[in-house]
């Protein structure tokens, strides 16, 4: 045991608290460690373990540092949370940390934090083969920084928990961490006021699974390979921007009861589409095993069934966005109004706009549209905007949502004809979205990271 009057929690300088008189650092070498250790710490006081095992699960209850020295390890018993949180002011780092219980309705975690628990910082550790990694059950403020999270594998996908989940906890941030298998990368609900940004998801359900959480940011993450990439529901004034969206199976973004939301600057790519060995597109592995790869390595397509999902989400703005290499790019349906679709790219994907309604929407404003990598429209004034509307669907494109048998059909005499007509005769065509300023060149495409197409 050594004094250390000069190690101050950087939380309590930036509060402007006074150091703590007997603040001390207190140093466990393997099988020392124990919570009857950890109870007779103080406030301020900085508990280092060695590099080697420490038995958990622990309860901290005190402002104290918890960290590891390189190599250092923390491990449950198989039954709770291995880190339980219930003070203020806490900080963890530089841990490797698993064995918690499999209880989803304990909420059995890595690290726990309670309501209790507000300002706790998570940095620089290893949670791994944990149920959940990090719960914030109502800590105000906490911050989870720079942590490799990796779930449960080969379980059912019901009984597996989240990277990270948040639970009724205003301005937390979740910043910088890779998260991998378990159910979804990161699931919030009944928050508010929360940062999600700089965070790489791979082998998850969904990266990023949003529920009635407000007034929020989703921004700079990555999402490879797993079933949707941002799921947006019931949730309200987001900022989702600058996110990546690889090859995930069916959907990049999906919007749900989202309102008045700003959509900007994002990337979803897909890739040539493949089949299963069986020619049949891989179903939900939703009551399987949970995959040790992505969906393409069992042999899923591996670009998204939807570039974007529009579902009664209204008075969102969606610009400069990236939808590349999908089944389809946008699907747009179920009464939502009052979107702001203009100045995103749409390429190469396989049907550019799905829309099943009678209305007429156009996709720009201020003479400003979209690029759409299959319009052969000119332009003859030079001003880079098409001389001619652009109507992505047609009676045809109706017919073959609403009766998919028609496909047959779809090189008939009859099918070219009618395509034909509408093209000569505008007024054939049904009420559906209409892009009357799009644009010539595309938007620069936004900047994947390293190792992205």
């Amino acid at each position: 045991m050594r004094r250390a009057f000069n190690i101050v929690p950087a939380a309590v300088l930036a509060a402007g608290l006074s150091s703590f008189a007997g603040a001390e650092t207190l140093t466990f070498a393997p099988g020392q460690f124990s919570q009857q250790a950890l109870d007779r710490a103080q406030d301020g006081d900085v508990i280092v373990l060695a590099s080697g095992d420490h038995q958990g699960p622990i309860r901290i209850e005190r402002r104290v540092v918890l960290q590891g020295e390189a190599g250092a390890t923390l491990t449950g018993n198989g039954a709770g949370s291995v880190i339980g949180v219930y003070g203020p002011g806490v900080e963890i780092r530089g841990l490797t940390i698993k064995g918690s219980g499999r209880d989803l309705q304990a909420m059995d975690s890595g690290v726990y934090l309670e309501k209790t628990a507000e300002r706790t910082l998570i940095e620089n550790n290893r949670i791994v083969g944990n149920l959940f990694g990090v719960y914030v059950h109502g800590a105000t403020g906490s911050r989870v920084l720079n942590n490799v999270i990796e779930g449960l594998r080969n379980v059912r996908r019901a009984d597996a928990g989240n990277g990270v989940s948040i639970w009724n906890a205003p301005d937390v941030t979740i910043d910088g961490n890779t998260v991998r298998y378990g159910r979804d990368g990161i699931f919030t609900i009944s928050s508010r006021k929360d940062r999600f940004i700089n965070n790489r998801f791979e082998n998850v359900r969904f990266a990023v699974h949003y529920m009635y959480t407000n007034d929020s940011e989703v921004s700079g993450n990555v999402s490879i390979r797993n079933h949707v990439g941002y799921a947006i529901m019931y949730s309200n004034r987001l900022v989702i921007q600058g996110n990546v969206s690889y090859r995930d199976r069916d959907h990049g973004l999906l919007f749900n009861y989202a309102n008045y939301s700003k959509i900007s600057g994002n990337l979803v790519a897909g890739g040539a589409l493949e089949e299963t060995s069986g020619g049949q597109e891989m179903a939900s592995d939703e009551r399987g095993m949970l995959p040790d790869a992505g969906p393409a390595a069992q042999g899923a397509r591996s670009g998204p069934g939807k570039c974007v999902f529009i579902y009664n989400a209204n008075r969102n703005q969606f610009h400069d966005n990236w939808f590349e290499r999908c089944e389809i790019g946008v699907h747009f349906t179920a009464g939502s109004e009052g979107n702001e679709i203009t100045g995103n790219a749409f390429v190469g994907n396989r049907n550019q706009v799905k829309y099943v309604g009678t209305r007429d929407l156009d996709w720009s404003k201020g003479g400003r549209g979209n690029y759409w990598s299959d319009n052969p429209a000119f332009d003859l004034n030079g001003d880079g905007v098409a001389d001619t509307a652009y109507r992505p669907n047609d009676l045809v494109d109706r017919v073959l949502w609403t009766a998919p048998s028609a496909k047959i059909l779809i090189n008939s005499p009859a099918v070219q004809v009618l395509r034909w007509a509408q093209a000569q005769f505008p007024a054939l065509y049904p009420g559906g979205v209409v892009d009357t300023h799009p644009l010539i060149a595309p938007p620069p495409r936004p900047q994947a990271e390293a190792g992205l197409p």
